[in-house]
């Protein structure tokens, strides 16, 4: 037998959670307003369920679910030109918001994406065999990266990972500093960690620091999408 999980999830409105799934791409599988607030959205693979709470407060929610897929890259793409189109912008913070494309430590390339109703869908592509995390990195840069990834990406907690980047830039200047793409990734990360934090201006700092980091020549996975993290943050803050 083959067997489908569709995760049911909170929300204070069908009505503007719905709006969010179309602007997406999502198609509308079920709509009900009475005896309770009820629809499903559903996009190739991807089947989500939502009911009605008035009382609800997504601010507080920590619905969540996850969603593998072979195609993490084409769908955060379709997903960001979509909430452009449909807001004028790519919403990063507050609610709804749209994260930045990363590997993550623990074996998938993935994206997290709040609606509406607060409910976090978290989209990955597995990028090795084993989901299991490894040690932490004993080199101290990579370290920083490492931890201050999991803290704002899995955790969301952007103020700590920006503590652990600044310390680790302390001495970025001196002979046993960060290698160029260490630096880079540090300083995007650090830039994307003020956008969470204070908006997107705080970012530009930043960012105007990354770009002076000599990169010829370095195209590897990390530094690629670390260059497309800051060409997104530049744009949003205009």
């Amino acid at each position: 037998m083959a067997e489908t999980v569709i995760p049911m999830l909170p929300c204070p409105s069908i009505d503007g959670l719905l709006d969010f799934y179309r602007a997406l791409g999502f198609e509308v599988t079920s709509y009900q307003k009475t005896p309770n607030p009820y629809c499903g959205v559903r996009l190739r693979g991807i089947e989500l369920q939502f009911f009605g709470m008035k009382s609800y407060d997504p601010t507080t929610s920590y619905s969540t679910c996850y969603v593998l897929t072979d195609d993490v890259d084409g769908l955060h793409a379709s997903f960001r030109a979509g909430l452009k189109a449909a807001y004028g912008k790519v919403p990063t913070r507050g609610l709804p918001r749209i994260g930045a494309l990363k590997d993550m430590p623990y074996g998938v390339r993935q994206f997290l994406m709040t609606d509406p109703g607060g409910n976090c869908i978290r989209i990955g592509q597995p990028i090795a065999d084993s989901f299991e995390y490894p040690a932490v990195p004993k080199e101290r840069y990579a370290r920083a990266l490492h931890q201050a990834t999991l803290l704002g990406e899995s955790k969301g907690d952007h103020a700590a990972a920006a503590r652990i980047i600044d310390r680790a830039l302390e001495d970025d200047a001196t002979p046993t500093g960060p290698t160029a793409p260490q630096l880079f990734q540090l300083l995007v990360l650090r830039a994307e960690t003020a956008a969470q934090l204070d908006g997107l201006p705080a970012a530009v700092p930043w960012l105007d620091r990354a770009d002076a980091v000599e990169l010829d020549g370095v195209e590897d996975e990390p530094v690629r999408d670390a260059r497309r993290r800051a060409a997104e943050l530049r744009d949003g803050a205009g």
